[in-house]
Parts: C-alpha cells; sequence; structure tokens
C-alpha cells in the first residue's frame, strides 16, 4: 500500500536542481512556519510570494481560485465620476417600473420576470452611465459597443428606455402583448423591436458564445480594413445558472487565446437558478473563477459591499475567510432570510475565533453584511470592476458580481427559490418597496388596487442626467441602428452566365459548382472582399483549399511558421488579414460566426456577405436554434448544407446521412431552402439572393432573410440551361420543366400514358434515368420538373391561402407551373417524403411521393438508394403504380416491372 505521507514524484524531479541546499532551506522555511504559524499562515505567505512574483515579471502558472473576497480592495477603488446620489435615484425609478410592468401584466395572465433585474440594476445602471458606448460615440461611429442583455432581465431596460423618453406607459401596458402592433416583446428580439435590441439573447447560453464571436468578428473587420472597431467593446450580461449551459463556456478557450481585450462577461452571481441554487453543496463563483483563469481570462471577483470591511479587518486569524469559503451557497441564500441569531450561532458559532468577533459586531451590522452588503450592488464596487475589465489588455475579463436575487422587492422576494415563477407584488409589498426606495409616489396614485407607474417628469434632474451622460457616451443603448446603406453593386454577369452551358463531357458536383462559383465573386473588384467564407474544419472535403493561398485563413496572429505544404501551389496560409473563418470542429462557433457577419449591416453600418459551408447532417440538427437567432436577429447570408442527401454521401453511414436538414430548415420563417439540381440553379439562386439581400428588393421583399442550399458531393454531368422564358423565375420560385419525354429525344406512341415527374437535387438524375426507362422499355411519356424549393412553392402557395381569406384572388405558383400538365405527378427527393409532401395539397393532379424515410446506413449509393426505393427503377414502378390506378396502362405492368428491375 502507498504511503500517503510518502513525498510524490514532481515534475521538477526531471530537471537539474542547481542548488539542492537552497531549496532544502526554502522547504524547511515554510515548515516551520507551518508548524509554529499553521497552515493557514503558511498557505498566506506562499500566495503573497506568488504574487509578489507575478508582480515582479517573474513567470510562474497562476492560481485557478482565489480566496472568497474582492479581487479589488475597497482602499483601491475610485471614486465614481458624476453624481451617484442622482444615479440611484435612476436606479429606484428603473426598479420600481420594471416591477410595476410586470405586475401590471399579470392581470393578463402573460407573466414576465421581476427577480433578476432586481438583482442586477446596478451591474446595467453603471454601465449606462459610464461604460456603454452608443452609435454616435465619437471613437467608435456607427457601432458602439454591443451589449448582450441578460433575456430575463428585459423589464429594467424597458424601464429605462420609458425614463429616458423611449418609450411610453402604453408600451409598457403592452409588454407581452404584441398582437396590436404595439407591444413589447418578453425578451431581447430584433425582429419584434428592430430599433432596440440587437442581440436576441434569451435561448440560454447562445449569448456568451455569440458574444465571444461578435468580440471575434470585430477583430476581423479592423484586420481586414473593412472598418475599425477596435474601440467598441462586447459586453455580456449572464446569469450564474445559464453558465451550465454548454455553449456558454464553448468559445473561452478562443477568446484567451486571441486575446480578445476586447470583451467583458458580467455575470450575475445571485447564486439561483430558476428553481433553486446553482450550486447547493457547492461555491459557484469560486467554480467559475477556476473554469475563466484555467481558459485564460482575467478574473475580477466582486463578491462583497463595504459593510464587510469592517469584519474583514477584524479577521486576524484568517477565519473568517475560511468560513467564508466552506460556507455553501444554499446556506449563503440562507442567512439572507434569517435572523442575527441564527446567523451568530450557524455561521460565526463554526470557529471560535469567529464566535470571538461577532461580540464585538452589532446585530444591525450583521444583518446589513448578510442580508443586503453585496458587491454587485454597489455602484463604486462595479464602476471599479468595470474600469479595470476596460483597461485591462491582452485577455477578456469575466466579472462575477455577486447579488440577492429579488433584492429590494421585500422579504417575500429576495432569495425565495420560487422568486422566478413569481409574477407581481401585493399593493402593499409595493408600498414597502417605495419606501425603501424613497420614491414620491403617493398613496392615492394607487388607484382601484392598480400600481401606477412612477416617472420624476420629463425635465427633472434624474431625466436630465440620465440624458446627458448617454449623449457623453455617443446617444441611447441598447439600440440596433437600420444604417442607410447603399444597394451593393451586382457582381459582373459572367461569374453567373458561365454556369449556363453546363460542364459539357466532365462529371463535377454541386458542391464543388458552388465553390467555383464563389472563388469567381470574391475576385469581384466591388463586393469580392465583403465575401466571409466560414468552414468548420472540412474545407479540403469541399474542395476549398485552393482558396486558401489566395484569401488566407484569419489568424489575428498572421503565420509564426513554416507550413509543412508550403512548396505546394494549395498550402494552407494563415494571415492576419485573411478572410476565410477556418473554425475548427466547431458547428456552434461557426454558426456564431455567420451570425455575427450576417448582421454587421446593422451592428456596424457594414455589409457582409457570409456564406457557412458544413455537411448538411450537422448543421440544422446540431445547430438549429442559432439559425432560428439568426433570423430573430436579421441576419443575411448563405447557409451551405454539403454533402447533403440520405443516399449521396456514400459509405459514411447513419450519422452522415441527412434525410431532414430541409425539413427543419422549412419551420424557420427568414430562410429560404433550395435543393438544387444543377449548377447553373446554384448561380442563379446566389444571383438573386445577392439582389434581394444585398441589392435592389422587390416590393414587399423581406431583405432579412438568408438562404439555405444543399449541395451534393456526386460528381455528375452538368447540363446547359435549358433555353425559353420563365426559367430564372421558375428557379427562384422553385419549379421548372427541365425537359418533355419529346425534348428529351424519346420516342413514344401517339397519345401514350403520361407522367409528371419532380425531382429535387441528385434526384433529378434518377428522374432522368426513369424518364428513359418508361419511354423505352413501359411506352409512358415522363415529362421532368425540377423542384428547386419545395418550401418556397409552400411559403407562396401559403400565402395565396391567405389572401384568398382577404378575399383577394390569387393562384399559386406551383399550381399555374403545373397547369395543364397531363397524368399524375410523382415527386422525389434524397429527403424523407415529407420534403415533397408539402406541397402535395396544392397540386390539382394525383399526387404520389417517394423518399429516403428511415435511419441511413453505409453501403454504396445504388445499394442506398435501392434500399429506400428512391433509384430509377423504383420511380418505373411508383409511376406505373400511378398510371395503373388510372387505368392508363394494364395492373400487371407493376408486377411485371418490379420483378424485371429486382425489386
Amino acid at each position: 500500500m502507498t504511503d500517503p505521507n510518502a513525498i510524490q514524484p514532481s515534475a521538477l524531479d526531471q530537471l537539474p536542481d542547481r542548488d539542492p541546499e537552497e531549496t532544502a532551506e526554502w522547504q524547511a522555511s515554510l515548515d516551520a512556519v507551518a508548524r509554529e504559524a499553521g497552515p493557514h499562515r503558511a498557505a498566506y505567505l506562499m500566495r503573497r510570494t506568488l504574487e509578489h512574483a507575478e508582480a515582479g515579471g517573474i513567470a510562474l502558472p497562476k492560481l485557478l481560485e482565489t480566496d472568497y473576497l474582492n479581487t479589488i480592495p475597497t482602499a483601491a477603488e475610485t471614486a465614481v465620476p458624476g453624481d451617484e446620489a442622482m444615479e440611484e435615484k435612476i436606479t429606484a425609478w428603473n426598479r420600481w417600473n420594471a416591477a410595476a410592468m410586470v405586475t401590471r401584466g399579470s392581470k393578463h395572465g402573460v407573466g414576465g420576470h421581476i427577480a433578476t433585474f432586481a438583482s442586477a440594476a446596478w451591474l446595467y445602471e453603471t454601465g449606462f452611465n459610464h461604460f456603454f458606448k452608443g452609435k454616435d460615440s465619437q471613437d467608435s461611429p456607427g457601432s458602439g459597443d454591443q451589449l448582450y442583455i441578460q433575456g430575463h432581465a428585459s423589464p429594467g431596460i424597458y424601464a429605462r428606455a420609458f425614463l429616458d423618453g423611449r418609450l411610453t406607459e402604453a408600451h409598457l401596458d403592452n409588454f407581452r402583448q404584441e398582437a396590436g402592433g404595439n407591444g413589447l416583446p418578453s425578451y431581447p428580439h430584433p425582429r419584434r423591436l428592430p430599433w432596440l435590441w440587437e442581440f436576441p439573447t434569451v435561448s440560454m447560453g447562445l449569448g456568451p458564445l455569440s458574444a465571444i464571436y461578435q468580440a471575434r468578428f470585430n477583430r476581423y473587420l479592423t484586420n481586414r480594413a473593412i472598418k475599425d472597431v477596435s474601440a467598441s467593446h462586447v459586453w455580456a450580461f449572464l446569469g450564474d445558472g445559464e453558465m451550465d449551459e454548454p455553449e456558454s463556456t464553448a468559445a473561452l478557450a478562443l477568446a484567451a487565446r486571441e486575446e480578445l481585450d476586447n470583451l467583458t462577461f458580467v455575470i450575475n452571481c445571485n447564486l439561483q437558478r430558476l428553481d433553486g441554487p446553482v450550486r447547493a453543496n457547492f461555491k459557484i463563483v469560486q467554480e467559475l473563477e477556476a473554469q475563466f483563469r484555467g481558459a485564460g481570462w482575467n478574473v475580477i471577483k466582486t463578491l462583497w459591499g463595504t459593510a464587510w470591511d469592517e469584519l474583514f479587518a477584524l479577521d486576524t486569524t484568517g477565519a473568517l475567510v475560511r468560513r467564508l469559503r466552506q460556507v455553501p451557497d444554499a446556506q449563503i441564500q440562507t442567512y439572507q432570510t434569517r435572523d442575527a441569531a441564527y446567523i451568530r450561532q450557524d455561521f460565526f458559532g463554526a470557529d471560535p475565533a469567529l464566535a470571538e468577533m461577532a461580540k464585538l459586531l452589532s446585530d444591525d451590522r450583521i444583518l446589513e453584511c448578510f442580508h443586503l452588503s453585496r458587491g454587485g450592488h454597489e455602484a463604486r464596487k462595479v464602476y471599479a470592476a468595470y474600469k479595470a475589465a476596460v483597461e485591462h489588455k491582452g485577455a477578456p475579463t469575466v466579472i462575477l458580481a455577486q447579488t440577492v436575487k429579488g433584492h429590494t422587492l421585500g422579504a417575500g422576494f429576495a432569495s425565495k427559490n420560487a422568486n422566478h415563477q413569481m409574477k407581481k407584488l401585493t399593493v402593499d409589498e409595493f408600498k414597502t418597496m417605495r419606501d425603501l426606495l424613497e420614491l414620491p409616489i403617493a398613496d392615492s396614485a394607487f388607484t382601484d388596487g392598480v400600481v401606477p407607474y412612477g416617472h420624476p417628469g420629463a425635465d427633472s434632474p434624474e431625466v436630465r442626467y440620465l440624458q446627458e451622460r448617454r449623449a457623453a457616451l455617443g446617444g441611447p443603448a441598447p439600440a440596433r441602428r437600420t444604417h442607410a446603406l447603399a444597394p451593393l453593386p451586382a457582381p459582373a454577369d459572367k461569374a453567373f452566365a458561365s454556369f449556363d452551358k453546363g460542364s459539357g463531357s466532365q462529371n463535377v458536383a454541386t458542391t464543388m459548382a458552388f465553390v467555383r462559383l464563389v472563388k469567381d465573386l470574391v475576385r469581384d473588384k466591388e463586393t469580392g472582399r465583403r465575401w466571409v467564407p466560414i468552414v468548420p474544419d472540412e474545407a479540403r472535403t469541399f474542395g476549398m483549399e485552393s482558396l486558401f493561398p489566395s484569401l488566407g485563413i484569419y489568424s489575428p496572429k498572421g503565420q509564426t511558421y513554416e507550413p509543412v505544404d508550403r512548396d505546394q501551389l494549395m498550402y494552407y496560409k494563415e494571415a492576419k488579414n485573411g478572410q476565410i473563418l477556418n473554425e475548427g470542429i466547431t458547428e456552434a462557433g461557426s454558426m456564431a460566426d455567420f451570425i455575427a457577419a450576417s448582421t454587421a449591416y446593422a451592428t456596424h453600418g457594414e455589409a457582409m456577405i457570409p456564406f457557412y459551408i458544413f455537411y448538411s447532417m450537422f448543421g440544422w440538427q446540431r445547430t438549429a436554434d442559432q439559425m432560428w437567432q439568426l433570423g430573430d436577429q436579421l441576419g443575411r447570408g448563405f447557409l451551405v448544407g454539403a454533402t447533403a442527401g440520405r443516399t449521396t454521401l456514400t459509405g459514411e453511414g447513419l450519422q452522415h446521412a441527412d434525410g431532414h436538414s430541409p425539413v427543419i430548415a422549412a419551420t424557420n420563417p427568414a430562410a429560404l431552402t433550395y435543393d438544387p439540381a444543377f449548377a447553373y440553379e446554384i448561380a442563379t439562386i446566389v444571383k438573386d439572393g445577392l439582389r434581394r439581400m444585398y441589392g435592389e428588393s422587390a416590393p414587399g421583399e423581406d431583405p432579412n432573410v438568408f438562404y439555405y442550399l444543399t449541395v451534393y458531393n456526386e460528381p455528375l454531368p452538368q447540363p446547359a440551361k435549358p433555353a425559353g422564358p420563365g426559367i430564372d423565375e421558375g428557379i427562384v420560385k422553385g419549379l421548372y420543366r427541365f425537359n418533355t419525354a419529346e425534348s428529351a429525344g424519346l420516342s413514344t406512341v401517339a397519345n401514350a400514358p403520361r407522367v409528371q415527374l419532380l425531382g429535387s437535387g441528385t434526384a433529378i438524375h434518377w428522374a432522368l434515368k426513369a424518364q428513359r426507362l418508361l419511354a423505352e422499355e413501359w411506352g409512358v411519356a415522363a415529362d421532368v420538373w425540377s423542384a428547386t424549393s419545395w418550401s418556397e412553392l409552400r411559403r407562396d402557395a401559403m400565402e395565396a391561402d391567405a389572401a384568398l381569406l382577404r378575399g383577394e384572388e390569387r393562384v399559386p405558383y406551383v399550381r399555374q407551373a403545373l397547369h395543364g400538365a397531363q397524368g399524375p405527378v410523382l415527386a422525389v427527393s434524397d429527403y424523407m417524403r415529407q420534403v415533397p409532401d408539402q406541397i402535395a395539397q396544392w397540386v390539382e393532379q394525383d399526387w404520389s411521393s417517394l423518399g429516403a424515410d428511415g435511419f441511413g446506413l453505409s453501403d454504396t449509393r445504388d445499394a442506398a438508394r435501392r434500399h429506400f426505393g428512391v433509384d430509377a427503377e423504383s420511380i418505373v414502378v411508383a409511376a406505373l403504380a400511378q398510371l395503373a390506378g388510372r387505368s392508363e396502362v394494364k395492373a400487371t405492368a407493376v408486377k411485371e416491372a418490379r420483378e424485371k428491375y429486382g425489386l
């Protein structure tokens, strides 16, 4: 058995000790201190020595945890510039109106959250008065700072906008009541309130992830000389419970690695999540400190208010600090609700030294410390933390601010486990709150038991002070600005027209066709530099390695090494002004990149054209929540689901076989989903997308959309674009006739049975083969249609239905396109049948569909397609079955075909 007291091997044993005697003397000195003064004194000396060494420039590993104390001592704090008393009055009005708004709304049953803002009020107010730059700031014009507001704190932000005149009482009374068109969304939602909110944050975990990539994208814009936004700072306000979401901490190392000192996380550590303590038996602040320090962040702990200074001054033995580290969060929460006698017994009674200390403290001082005095509730301490954060260079900063959830809302709210679900205060509770906040609101203002809003007046000292502070910082915040940007000039037609002639005898995958198109577009003199290629470590899979040396991979450090493939034509080139964002294996990080780039037209007044290319299986399936975030943030750009389809990515199997991404994409109102079959279709769709999102959109068109294109890795012949009118319109709207049996040169008898084959993506090639088999072996004429977008056909048809209910006559495009087409319709795609079935109810002809439903599997393409019953022979059998049901072919033909093809 190993002796636990034996000296364990050390990594330092591998290194020669040039003076073992000196080393032994230091160790003996430490042992002597531990014997004579105790291990806590020894630990204190070691900490002091390490701090002294670091201050002297001696490189040492950092400790991951520090004591449960404020990082910035009171003596090191600077006075808050401005009028602290005035800021306290403003904060009181905001607290009141936030609670009043939610309480008044509760009578309509719409709910709302009160306790979060109550705990975080000073975290926001200090920033608004002294730090958060507006869009008109002199050092960051058009951009300002980017504020990621904690979703549940939105009532406090509305309350402040009401105080400064941006919102009215009518707005506040329509909180969570938007159907009438004059309401306030429950949480930060740019699509619902686009002049105020920039970033949607209530889908927890996405705020911190997006904030990191926004700060990183700011550096990208600056380093690429698109726009100098080096003075912009990104602030993310988060809850300590929210940090359990994996996305919350997924990119911490990226932020530290790229030294994003333009980023600050402010974590409201009220020690409570939605149902109870965040870490009931542990300490969330210590856990987060270790996590962020380990990732390389600068950590500032703002835990205790000034009332604690007296207690720490009395702690000559270190017993108080030790006890604070021992007490779990749930017990600190309990202290906040108990009387002084309980705290004396449970907290101070645990150590004789603490018991002696408690004798020197009055009950009032004990209650002040344990009930009220938190670092996050004092403007001076919050200001000191923010000042230290923006002045720190070389790393991002996280501020761990301890607060009380429900602070100032009264004993019924503060630190109660259920306060997240508590939506209102009683009139008596409001009156108690009024007295605590010293607000001039008369009892007579409570008419019929309804709590009034409070406002000191548009010309009051409070409002003038608030507006003066915001003017000095560059205008209101938060604020989203719709910049009057000139439309981007359309790229030269040559880049798109080159695909119209087809590929001749060369087989080309549509993935490669898209990459080739982008290669041409990034060379455009006017708009080429605005493209932002994003890829999650699969660029070579998608044939993008040729872009490496020409565009460069973005790295804030450039390339500090000689790449192993430097002697090759397509070598791996990193550059400080690189254009490609090659993110490593992170779909979530790549989506966060895309969101930042796709909204730069609003955030910074710079239109950027992102395209994010990924395994289609790993896009919507993994990061659909971020795609909703993208739509909510009014993002624009191209998502490209490559290696698409259930059967096309040969051999990869179930976990890579995408048969459903268009189904998920169809649920997003901002997503325009296309499944193009041919290279010229891709060119036409991208050209129209650039026009709609970045150029001259047509009347009634919403430019705040994004495109999802599925492309395939199967090399196939790329035909020339068919001649004739309406082809481009059909490609964009979702359906056009590619050929007829006659135009395909297939001979059938006069008045032969006819069927309409609708195919999307790679499936159109199976339909074309089936067209030939039907003609040559069964005497059936088939017309082949390319369905570039099932979901756009459905969207148009639904809009036509809605118009009909309004008394307007409108025929869905899919019905117009298929009007007069003879025979039944058979639709097929490399996705589940639900994808083409989206349009079934609007097709006048008999409808049937084939699809790759179920789980994927590993095999050859042909075998997989036969397995799912979507190959050309399966299409023939299904078409014959439709015709037999109409008595247009013999019933025996279906059986004969099955046997002939081995189905």
